[in-house]
Parts: C-alpha cells; structure tokens; sequence
C-alpha cells in the first residue's frame, strides 16, 4: 500500500490542491496514509480562493511545516510519492537548492535521496531564468515537474473540470489507477 504526502504552499491555484484531496479521498483502496502539510499562505490562498477556510478531512493525517518528527521527514519511513500542489516557487527554489528549512523542504528532499517519486505542480507565469534553472535541477534530480498548465481535449465546460484536467495528470504521474480522459479512448 502507498504512503504520500500532499503539500499545500502559498502559489495560487488551491482548487488544484483540494481536488487532489478529494480525489485521494474517493481510492482509499490504493493508498494506506495519506499525510497533508500546509504552508500558512497555503492556507491563506486556500480561504481566498476557495471562498472557505481549509478543513481537515478524517481520512488523512496533518502536519505543522516546522514538525520534523511527522514520519516523512525521514527515508526510513518509506513515504513513496511527495505531491507539492499548489508549488509556490520559492518552495520549488529551496527544494531545487537542498535548503530543508521546513518540513516540506525536508520532506522534498527525503524523496530526492532516496530516489523517490516527488511532484511538482507549479502555478506561475510566465517562468523567469531562474524558475527554469530550478526546474531543470529538480528535473536532473529525478523530480517531475507538472506544471499547472490544463488541457482542452476533454472540452471541460466549468473551472472546476478545467483544473481536473491537471489533478487527473497528476495522478498518473503519481501512479494512481483513475478514470481520466485519454487521449483518442475517451
């Protein structure tokens, strides 16, 4: 069974973090923990945004971002997958430089070393030289960076099935068995 830990951080784009997590919510039968972690502008945009503060499901289990004893701040923990979604840059700058002065930084870079599947869902354009410089080095260190960038091919007709078409990458990146749709079989 999969053990994952979802980061919520302060960039725009918190539906694409609540829509992981109601997704997550509808397979428990694919994963055993699911730990959640949030930034306090994470929080903060997730009110803004969505219209409502941020509530604790019962499914999963939270973290502070300064709890370094929560389980996954360590590789002998054996959490397999890392999703930061919504990635604010300067998460994505400090995970890309090794800087672990969180506990999503610290738990970013436990999936780096030990060769483990960490996602990156960055939501800010345009990119400058530096955010790609940092994604080319999260890249070369085995990351995936999964852009907050939706697709049109399923003709989502609301924002929020334009913004599932994001989440619904991300879950096959993460390796998730979902129904999605599939270019030329759906």
């Amino acid at each position: 069974m999969r053990k994952i830990v979802v980061a919520v951080t302060g960039s725009s784009g918190s539906l694409y973090a609540k829509l992981l997590l109601d997704a997550l919510a509808q397979i428990p039968d694919q994963w055993n923990r699911v730990g959640v972690v949030t930034t306090p502008n994470g929080l903060l945009n997730w009110t803004l945004e969505l219209g409502q503060p941020f509530v604790q499901a019962k499914e999963f289990d939270y973290y502070e971002n300064d709890d370094y004893f929560a389980p996954f701040a360590s590789g002998s923990a054996q959490y397999d997958t890392m999703i930061i979604i919504p990635s604010s840059m300067g998460t994505l700058a400090r995970v890309s430089q090794g800087i672990s002065d969180s506990l999503i930084t610290r738990a970013a870079d436990v999936m780096l070393k030990e060769n483990r599947r960490l996602i990156l869902v960055p939501r800010e354009m345009p990119f400058s030289l530096i955010h790609l410089r940092n994604m080319t080095a999260l890249a070369e260190a085995g990351a995936l960076i999964c852009p907050a960038i939706p697709s049109f091919y399923s003709k989502p007709e609301t924002i929020r099935e334009l913004a599932g078409t994001v989440v619904s990458r991300v879950m096959d990146l993460a390796g998730f068995d979902v129904d999605g749709f599939r270019w030329q079989e759906s």
